[in-house]
């Protein structure tokens, strides 16, 4: 089977629309296929498939019954068709419908049509007849799509046949339910929910585990679909969420847990927080479940998923979860841990989402920053969420975070920017940038060490872009919320570069205005205007002379500019008269960092003019 489906698959034996560019062998493989793959031979494949190979055997009917989640286990088995009978033939069925659809589309549905009405529950055979038929029509729901009116035998035949209680009934309630699955996404109108809502709550009290198992992932595939209203499904919210929370007690197997969880997460982010009234029960039987899954990280994976979305859902209220929640989040994002190695990325995540919906800090969610720096050390694919969850440190309590943790995460981020990418330089000079923004005094101080390396990066002109752009981002929030700091830093500076410090700061202004235009973000150019202007204010020994007056309107048209609220685009878009040059070099005179005059290059004087400083 597995041959038949590679040739038929094969593109190597499909000419192109133009036969004049296929290869000789190309169109001989391709006569050899359709030679083989006439209306009979398509015909009875068809037929075979669906009559023969998609029905029940006893030992699965046997398994049903003893085993019934290793059944259902079996029937998702991933790459299963490549070595188990029936997944391989619904493999090949897919993909020769696909191939022929016209041809074997009306052949299935002349087999629909031989079953429809009830069928005697006294007769095995063509109940599972019934369950093949029903079995191919969701494999080829796609190919299907403008031939089954799939609505009308929704509420004509299929709705009735899941009212049926008759144990013997049980392989038909499942097969109609993971039929409906495969359509809900095809074609099904969204009037139709509610009967179904109310249908699935019927099924997930069913007397059969298999069944009820089967209903659940049709939930999952109904509540995850684009059409999804949560309007029409909070009538059945507390009903469906307190018979999953059961099936989830019920069921042993540890693949059977981790799905019924994953159903449960769904139906927690598509109702969001609309879910609080309901999820005691769950919130109370997680930790038992994180207990019990001490050896198996798949299903503390699955925890971990369910946890995001409960935390999302609950909001402000999920600080009631921290005694579980914090020691779950402190485990999997402990690289010391063995378990790491699974449950680091879920745990990232919910550590994210916990800060992002933390209504303050607590020492608790303090102390497991301690697990950052060797993440850090790490520099794996998870360094964005790591900064992401740096940023939410910052911005939920700056002072106390800082002077807890600043020293050492500046001596990590120092390493990563001697080893780490254009763009993750990027990403940690925007976490630095947010500490100064949020806590202008101490952030300067906390990373101060990294600093020096953005001025050295300014004044040698930073050839990419978007690095420049944020080294100019970091220092214009040091120049503008905390000027004393700047003028020891060019002090600094001036010492390493053995420079005076006007002329340290000259060059350093000529490359800023000469970069200007690597800013393309409107706020980061307001912000670099208003800190080079931040430089205007002079002590009374310095007066600032212009050669010759500045045009009022010229004052008037940059203090519109900057008024709050209005971003410029660029320098230029202000419209403003120039003053004529003077001469090639821009040269600073002042002996005092504040008493240097940007007004003039503001204003659209060009970097190569003199401005005069007494």
């Amino acid at each position: 089977m597995n041959l038949i489906k590679m040739i038929v698959k094969n593109y190597a034996y499909k000419p192109s629309k133009n036969f004049e560019d296929s290869s000789p062998e190309t169109l001989e493989a391709h006569k050899i296929k359709m030679a083989f793959f006439t209306y009979p031979t398509l015909t009875e494949i068809c037929r075979r498939l669906v009559s023969h190979y998609f029905l029940l055997t006893e030992e699965e009917l046997t398994m049903w019954e003893e085993d019934p989640e290793g059944f259902t286990v079996e029937e998702t088995g991933g790459d299963s068709w490549k070595y188990s009978l029936r997944p391989c033939t619904e493999v090949l069925f897919i993909d020769i419908f696909h191939e022929y659809n016209q041809t074997l589309t009306p052949v299935l549905l002349e087999m629909m049509q031989t079953l429809q009405g009830p069928t005697n529950v006294e007769d095995m055979n063509a109940l599972l007849i019934k369950d093949a038929v029903y079995n191919a029509v969701g494999l080829a729901a796609y190919e299907l799509f403008d031939s089954v009116d799939f609505d009308q035998w929704f509420k004509n035949q299929l709705l009735p046949e899941l009212q049926v209680i008759h144990n013997r009934y049980k392989p038909l309630r499942r097969r109609v339910i993971w039929l409906i699955g495969q359509w809900i996404s095809v074609k099904f109108k969204s009037d139709l929910r509610p009967m179904l809502y109310e249908a699935i709550c019927n099924l997930l009290q069913d007397q059969d585990l298999v069944v009820r198992i089967e209903t659940a992932t049709t939930l999952k595939l109904t509540v995850d679909d684009f059409e999804f209203r949560t309007d029409q499904f909070l009538p059945y919210l507390e009903t469906m969420f307190t018979l999953l929370f059961q099936l989830l007690q019920q069921v042993t197997e540890c693949d059977t847990k981790m799905h019924v969880l994953h159903v449960l997460s769904c139906v927690i982010e598509r109702v969001n927080m609309q879910i609080r009234p309901y999820v005691g029960c769950l919130v109370q039987y997680l930790p038992l479940l994180w207990k019990q899954s001490e050896e198996h990280n798949m299903l503390r994976c699955a925890i971990l998923t369910t946890l995001i979305h409960l935390v999302q859902g609950l909001g402000a209220d999920s600080k009631n979860l921290y005694p579980f929640l914090l020691p779950v989040i402190q485990l999997s994002t402990d690289v010391s841990q063995p378990p790491h190695v699974y449950l680091l990325e879920d745990g990232l995540e919910l550590w994210l989402v916990t800060l992002e919906n933390s209504p303050c800090i607590t020492p608790e969610l303090l102390r497991i920053f301690q697990n950052m720096s060797p993440l850090l050390e790490l520099s794996s694919e998870n360094l964005r969420t790591c900064f992401k969850i740096i940023n939410g440190y910052i911005f939920l309590s700056s002072t106390e975070f800082l002077q807890t943790y600043a020293v050492g995460l500046c001596q990590s981020f120092c390493e990563l920017l001697k080893e780490i990418t254009t763009e993750g330089q990027v990403q940690v000079l925007k976490v630095v940038e947010n500490a100064l923004k949020v806590n202008p005094i101490l952030g300067p101080q906390m990373f101060q060490p990294i600093l020096p390396y953005v001025f050295k990066g300014i004044i040698e002109g930073e050839r990419y872009p978007v690095v420049m752009s944020t080294y100019l981002g970091v220092m214009g929030r040091v120049l503008l919320q905390n000027t004393s700091f700047f003028s020891s830093l060019l002090n600094e500076m001036a010492h390493k570069f053995n420079q005076e410090m006007d002329q340290l700061l000259g060059n350093m202004i000529e490359m800023w205005v000469d970069r200007m235009d690597n800013i393309t973000q409107p706020e980061r150019r307001k912000l670099s205007a208003l800190a080079l202007l931040s430089l205007l204010p002079s002590d009374n020994r310095l007066t600032v002379h212009f050669p010759k007056p500045v045009d009022p309107a010229a004052i008037s048209a940059l203090e519109n500019a900057l008024r709050p609220g209005v971003l410029f685009t660029s320098l230029r878009d202000l419209r403003i008269p120039r003053v004529p040059r003077q001469r090639p070099l821009l040269t600073f005179l002042s002996p005092c960092m504040r008493g240097v005059s940007l007004c003039a290059i503001l204003l659209g004087v060009g970097p190569s003019t003199v401005i005069y400083c007494g």
